[in-house]
């Protein structure tokens, strides 16, 4: 699993390599100047620090100046972050950490515009695993950050009984059977479901999650009816902004979304460089 120390290593050392040769032949080492990232656009915030830790990487000397933190509504001209020291520094870091900034901030935002779709309802809007290798711990922050949950992080940290789990168990019954006599009780059991059948095999089996996958809105709502509390609910594929509220109405737990991380645009940010 990467850390966020080893995943600006990465990307500084894709950017950079060897050396800049451009800022290496046009600045003086002692140079100074001041970098003024900028918003060109309304977002929510995030990846703060982990621009700010890019820049530091080049530069542990760098200055840092900001009124904002993560999860704060910027507008359009707002003057996110100022860096003052080395302006070769300011160069070779800029475009890693704006990366960074721009593709976080985007996931930020588009969660938070997601969340308005809920109004007031209760059901937690999760992230899934479908995010950008080698960035997840990253933009499931983002996610945390734009208002919405986690669900799990990778494959290590929670059960989750898919199609091809069953089909090789021979049967829902069987695999839940199977994986309760080897892993903790403290582990709760999740198991996708695609029809009626296949949710009174998961409530046979006693799950403590039942994923409705791909399920219209109509089959949700009488999924929901058997299951009866007796499982937390979940819904996944086909969800859409449009969708969001009436899905939000039918007694379901939890909706999740690949969308959030993999479809995230990322928002417009650019940093100027003023001379000292």
């Amino acid at each position: 699993m990467n850390s966020i120390n080893n995943i600006i290593d990465l990307a500084l050392m894709e950017d950079i390599g060897p050396g800049d040769i451009t800022t290496d032949n046009l600045v003086e080492p002692d140079q100074c100047g001041t970098g003024i990232i900028i918003a060109k656009e309304p977002l929510v915030l995030a990846g703060l620090e982990t621009a700010r830790q890019t820049f530091l990487k080049i530069d542990p000397a760098l200055i840092f100046i900001t009124d904002y933190q993560d999860g704060d509504l910027i507008e359009t001209g707002d003057v996110v972050l100022k860096i003052k020291g080395s302006l070769s520094a300011l160069l070779k870091a800029e475009r890693t950490a704006l990366n960074f900034l721009q593709r976080l901030s985007g996931i930020a935002t588009m969660v938070r515009s997601y969340l308005k779709e809920l109004g007031d309802s209760q059901v937690r809007l999760t992230d899934t695993r479908k995010t950008t290798p080698g960035l997840r711990v990253l933009e499931k922050y983002a996610v945390r950050v734009g208002g919405g949950h986690n669900h799990r992080h990778g494959l290590y940290d929670g059960v989750l009984i898919k199609d091809n789990h069953i089909a090789v168990s021979k049967g829902i019954v069987n695999a839940v059977t199977q994986i309760r006599k080897k892993i903790s009780h403290l582990i709760k059991i999740e198991v996708e479901v695609t029809d009626m059948e296949e949710v009174m095999q998961a409530l046979e089996a006693g799950v403590d999650v039942i994923m409705l996958d791909n399920m219209d809105l109509e089959m949700i709502i009488k999924a929901v009816k058997i299951i009866n509390h007796k499982a937390m609910v979940e819904v996944s594929g086909g969800i859409t902004r449009a969708n969001l509220n009436k899905l939000s109405k039918t007694g379901v737990d939890i909706i999740s979304m690949g969308a959030l991380t993999h479809s995230a645009r990322s928002v417009d940010l650019s940093m100027r460089i003023t001379l000292d």
